[in-house]
């Protein structure tokens, strides 16, 4: 796993290429120092909870990255405030729909507002495709064995695509509700979406994403008859970990709620300007 995002092996090398860096695994560690890495609670109930203690230079090297990370985040921002383009971070676990999303909102806003879509993922050029075909400008980043976007790459990837001034760059990031939330691009917003097919405790089981995001787009609302899914209870626990978190219900599919989703991003638009 990936010691830059402090999920991995600190003595695994980091590979670093032009779309993406490359992880180190080695599952037999954690088992190979039980007694160096973890430490167990005895609780009264049944079911022990395991807390993993990450060493010291793991630390000293998350800290590290980051702060190089920020660094290009805040001239990306720079980069995005020079040209008033309104740029959103979306992440989410994968298959919550986030390209279906992208495809429906180019198709709304209907080429009044430009739109341009930086795809990562670790294989294929799938997504940019689609997202070409749905009108709008795409560059795909792949990742090979990374779990995120980070600032480089974006820099690296605007290059490229070269977005117009006012216009909106979405920028969708590998699936992985934990290490994205992580990283700055440099974005306006950070967008967490969830579909109704992954369950009500999302927002509990991945606090430090929700915390992290600015806006959340429940979607697939149309399943709702077919899963077992309590809107409520969901958004209590988002209540619970961001109160001031901004919600959109949207089934990308069907339509419902993207009248609003858009009208909201064309106010961001405005806002950049």
């Amino acid at each position: 796993m990936c010691a830059t995002c402090g999920c991995g092996d600190p003595d695994a090398p980091m590979k670093h290429e032009h779309h993406g860096h490359e992880h180190g695994h080695d599952h037999d560690h954690a088992h190979d120092h039980d007694h160096d890495h973890a430490h167990e609670h005895d609780h009264d109930h049944a079911a022990p909870h395991i807390h993993v203690t990450r060493p010291a230079k793991t630390i000293a090297l998350e800290r590290d990255v980051l702060a190089k990370n920020n660094i290009l985040a805040e001239r990306n921002r720079g980069w995005f405030a020079g040209r008033d383009i309104f740029a959103l971070n979306v992440m989410s676990s994968p298959g919550s729909g986030k390209t279906t999303l992208l495809e429906k909102t180019i198709a709304r806003l209907g080429g009044k507002t430009p739109v341009s879509v930086i795809e990562g993922d670790q294989a294929t050029q799938r997504d940019a495709e689609r997202i070409r075909a749905a009108g709008a400008a795409a560059l795909q980043i792949n990742t090979g064995t990374g779990c995120h976007l980070d600032a480089q790459m974006l820099a690296d990837g605007l290059k490229v695509l070269n977005p117009q001034a006012g216009s909106i760059v979405i920028i969708e990031n590998v699936g992985n509700l934990v290490c994205p939330a992580l990283f700055d691009l440099g974005e306006r917003v950070k967008v967490v979406v969830v579909s109704v097919t992954e369950g009500e405790d999302k927002p509990i089981k991945y606090p430090h994403m929700f915390k992290a995001s600015d806006v959340l787009v429940l979607n697939k609302i149309d399943l709702l008859p077919y899963v077992q899914f309590d809107t409520a209870r969901f958004f209590e626990h988002v209540a619970h970990v961001n109160p001031g978190l901004r919600t959109f219900q949207v089934s990308a599919l069907r339509g419902d709620g993207l009248d609003a989703w858009c009208g909201w991003l064309r106010d961001g638009v405005a806002a950049s300007a």
